[in-house]
């Protein structure tokens, strides 16, 4: 039976390092006033073990110890880490010594404990002492360190492990069949605020192969109570939407139209002389564009085209845009798409229209979400990318919302029905910024 040990190393302090660190928490290893201060108990509980923070804890009360990501072994041999670092303690703030030189920064030694480039060593010949030469690969003050006092009165090891998720989810969902019906009776029951307007215009954007499609395959899913394929959707290098769509859902096979409408447009590319035309954005937030009309990535849409809306209505426009994008992609996005999507922010904030963004492929993007999808508001990963994607785009971290299409299964699941739902939830609300501020504008007229 293991030993019950409690660490000498408070909660503050312990906040600090791993704050140094990531998301991560601290798991004792190895306390010599509980094993003993000998290198083969050190090797005992420690090798093979990483990454490790050493704490040492002298007469004299300093803290002090040394970071590496290398496992402990008894090679004798020297081990690189350009991340290894010694620390000390002023207070609660933790003072770094980086490494010096990499190459050196810890020492495989089967004779002692914890031993960081001829700089320090930590239970030292098998006795609570310290070796310490502040002129070796860790250059650091001595006084500051640990006061020149070398006594031990315990030398600790944690072993560095990530924390994948928030204790807490940051943002409340009730994942139950109920919650789930009662997003459905929302979004059947919407009308929008302004009379002349019986369904929200939904502009879906985002590069190739993100899932806008999908997406609406997916919402469409839900209300048919099975899964669906009516929009063209698949993997390719190349858009597979070709034309500007507009789909309504029903409820149910024979159901009414839903006061929603997903406006499906060609993907976006990096190049400029291929996918989309960003010109053509204005023109479907416009509302002049017709449905089923063929885009042209070499020239943007002619006013004289069939069908073209030289004076649309109100509900011919674009109520809120909603930018689809892969979870999976959002730290590789290319700088040129950045720009694209930068572009078109541009041109919906001019025209005052709300926007959104949906994550898809939560699922691929995180193995904790993938294998629970009710964890995806307490996986720090995902959340993580939401950040991210905030930045690139310059959308609050309110305005994103993660989902999971139905690309695999053929059978529906409450869980990724309730993020789906949840998000063209989402999008009705922002419309309704839309029709607020329209009819703020109309009385200053």
């Amino acid at each position: 039976m293991s030993p019950i040990m409690n660490s000498k190393l408070s909660e503050n302090h312990q906040k600090e390092i791993c704050s140094q660190l990531g998301h991560v928490h601290l798991k004792l290893l190895y306390k010599a006033t509980v094993h003993g201060y000998t290198a083969s108990a050190f090797h005992q509980q420690c090798d093979s073990l990483s990454p490790t923070v050493s704490v040492g804890y002298n007469v004299s009360g300093y803290i002090f110890g040394g970071y590496t990501r290398q496992p402990f072994n008894q090679s004798g041999q020297y081990a690189n880490d350009d991340r290894a670092f010694l620390f000390t303690f002023e207070g609660r703030k933790l003072i770094k010594y980086p490494v010096a030189n990499a190459a050196y920064a810890v020492r495989m030694m089967n004779n002692c404990g914890p031993y960081f480039g001829e700089s320090l060593v930590l239970v030292h010949t098998g006795k609570p002492i310290v070796y310490s030469n502040a002129a070796s690969y860790y250059p650091f003050n001595a006084a500051q360190m640990h006061g020149n006092d070398l006594n031990l009165i315990d030398c600790e090891v944690f072993q560095v492990l990530e924390v994948t998720k928030f204790e807490d989810p940051w943002r409340t969902v009730t994942w139950n069949l109920e919650h789930k019906l009662e997003l459905m009776n929302y979004i059947e029951n919407y009308k929008p605020l302004i009379s002349s307007v019986s369904q929200a215009r939904i502009l879906l954007i985002g590069p190739v192969g993100v899932g806008k499609s999908s997406f609406f395959n997916s919402i469409n899913s839900v209300f048919r109570g099975h899964v669906t394929n009516q929009a063209v959707s698949g993997c390719s290098s190349t858009s597979l939407t070709t034309q500007f769509r507009t789909y309504s859902l029903k409820a149910g096979r024979e159901g009414r139209l839903l006061p929603v409408i997903l406006c499906d447009t060609m993907g976006l590319e990096s190049s400029n002389d291929t996918g989309l035309d960003i010109e053509d954005i204005t023109s479907i937030l416009k509302g002049h564009l017709p449905d089923c009309y063929q885009f042209n990535p070499a020239a943007p849409l002619d006013p004289e085209a069939s069908g073209y809306r030289k004076s649309p209505s109100l509900k011919d426009k674009i109520h809120c845009v909603t930018y689809v994008l892969d979870a999976c992609n959002i730290s590789i996005m290319p700088t040129k798409m950045e720009e694209k999507l930068s572009a078109i922010r541009k041109k919906a904030n001019h025209l005052r229209i709300p926007q959104l963004v949906v994550l898809t492929k939560v699922d691929a993007a995180c193995s904790l979400v993938k294998e629970d999808l009710t964890t995806v508001y307490q996986s720090i990963y995902i959340k993580e990318i939401m950040q991210q994607a905030s930045t690139k785009l310059g959308i609050p971290l309110s305005c994103i919302v993660p989902v999971r299409n139905y690309t695999e299964t053929l059978d529906l699941d409450v869980n990724c029905d309730i993020l789906l739902l949840s998000a063209i939830t989402q999008m009705l609300r922002w419309a309704d910024n839309f029709y607020d501020d329209f009819s703020d504008q109309l009385m200053e007229e």
